[in-house]
């Protein structure tokens, strides 16, 4: 089973797969990695570590590249500390009447 690691909405899951690293990269905010913005409080899951690098490919799919030790960070939760390797990001969705969406918070 694949190590996997939730913070609020986001959900990291461990892969071994070397296939997809080959994605667009993402820009850093202000020099820090955004897994997931609070569009209500404006509260961020965030890496602000140099060891990782965010990866999103044509399909919508986001992976995280962690080079060496780096910490997941969010205003209201406390820290994880993540391992070297590559995880794929998932956000939590929900859905209701009309159309699923992501979680806002």
């Amino acid at each position: 089973m694949s190590k996997q690691y939730r913070q609020g909405d986001v959900l990291l899951v461990r892969t071994r797969s070397r296939e997809r690293l080959e994605g667009t990269l993402v820009p850093r905010s202000q020099g820090r990695i955004i897994l997931a913005l609070g569009e209500a409080t404006g509260h961020a899951h965030a890496i602000s570590s140099a060891h990782a690098d965010l990866l999103e490919f044509g399909d919508g799919e986001r992976y995280l590249r962690v080079d060496g030790p780096v910490a997941l960070t969010h205003e209201e939760h406390g820290a994880i500390d993540l391992e070297p390797g590559l995880y794929r990001v998932i956000r939590q969705r929900e859905y209701g009447p009309g159309m699923p969406g992501y979680v806002r918070d």
